[in-house]
């Protein structure tokens, strides 16, 4: 009896210890966050600087090869020496966001010497420039008599369940008469605010407001407004607008975070490799709900008609698993792939999460 008992003990030790290896095997570099908000940055203030802090969780040293970033604005660093079994190290990431007005979502493809699996890491934020920047040189873009500092009109992040708010954009009469504004056309979610009247040489500002919640729809939006006026050369003036809706979430206390929900991605960065043309690409990506509140996945967008998404469920209990089936079609297209998927849920910590697709077309 005591020999068996010791048996069962020893067999639950074993067990034990082997989960353990395999938890620390399945993620062998553990990053402290693989998202990272810079929030609100101004333009002037010049690049936007955030490290990302990594553990190695292996029993051998592990070295990072090479950090791609998704756009020539993001300039990434990393540890060049290898990190020790359990030390930690380091991949940087700058944004630099002069002349890149309004919301950005850049990503990072990691390569270490480990497996040659990539790991992706995401920066987003908001690139504002205050009202209160009037220089006349920063008024490039012309629209007939009327100079405004960009041809579109980019909000960034708006959101679903809060009031909207009005977003200025400035401009200045170029000419020697006075401009009148007549109206504005536009979808009934998007409000445009004018002056009545804009006198030679004079600054003033069009205030864009987007009800989130009267569009109803998650994710990046794109449309179109048109300025009217009396001016002679051009006076229906057009505009794209560009927002990426989302859902708010005030700031959790720790013992509300151990509450929360929380999405897991079985993989944030596929690569298909080197592909023929005209093949279709498949992949299956699991989602768990790892917290201890009911998880909502509001919407899944990708950045391209030849990326197909189909969703399976949208509502998880804790512990709760669904997948998502990704289909990139490569018909009429050649070279590089880099396309994407964005999860929009409930999550408060990662509400926003990029699932990126990397394939060689020949």
């Amino acid at each position: 009896m005591v020999r068996m008992w010791r048996e069962v003990k020893l067999l639950i030790f074993l067990t034990m210890v082997a989960q353990t290896v395999f938890g620390q095997l399945a993620e062998p570099l553990s990053f402290r966050e693989k998202i990272h908000d810079f929030g609100e940055i101004r333009e002037a203030d010049g690049p936007a600087v955030f490290e990302f802090v990594v553990t190695n969780r292996t029993t051998r040293p592990v070295k990072i090869l090479s950090v791609q970033a998704s756009c020539g604005c993001t300039t990434p660093g990393w540890s060049k020496e290898a990190i020790a079994p359990g030390g930690t190290g380091f991949v940087k990431a700058s944004y630099d966001p002069k002349g890149r007005p309004g919301y950005f979502n850049k990503s990072l493809s990691v390569t270490t010497d480990w497996d040659g699996a990539a790991i992706a890491l995401q920066i987003k934020g908001n690139v504002v420039t205050p009202v209160s920047e009037k220089d006349p040189a920063s008024f490039t873009v012309m629209k007939g008599h009327l100079l405004f500092k960009t041809n579109s009109f980019n909000l960034g992040k708006v959101f679903i369940n809060r009031d909207p708010e009005s977003v200025p954009f400035l401009l200045t009469n170029n000419s020697k008469d006075t401009i009148k504004f007549i109206r504005s056309v536009g979808p009934t979610y998007i409000r445009v605010v004018m002056p009545r009247k804009v006198a030679p040489g004079e600054v003033a500002s069009v205030k864009i407001i987007f009800d989130a919640k009267l569009k109803g729809q998650y994710g990046f939006v794109s449309e179109n407004v048109e300025l009217v006026t009396n001016d002679n050369e051009l006076p229906e003036k057009s505009f794209s607008v560009f927002a990426t809706v989302e859902e708010y979430f005030p700031k959790l206390t720790n013992e509300e975070l151990a509450k929360a929900p929380v999405l897991a991605l079985s993989a944030n960065m596929v690569r298909f490799g080197n592909v023929k043309e005209g093949v279709v690409l498949e992949r299956e990506i699991k989602i768990t709900n790892t917290g201890k509140k009911e998880l909502i996945i509001r919407h899944a967008q990708s950045n391209c008609s030849c990326l197909l998404v189909t969703s399976g469920k949208r509502v998880l209990q804790p512990g709760q698993e669904t997948s998502i089936k990704i289909s990139l079609d490569t018909k009429g297209r050649t070279g590089p792939q880099n396309k994407s998927v964005t999860l929009y849920s409930t999550d408060p910590q990662n509400p926003v999460q990029r699932i990126t697709f990397t394939a060689g077309v020949l």
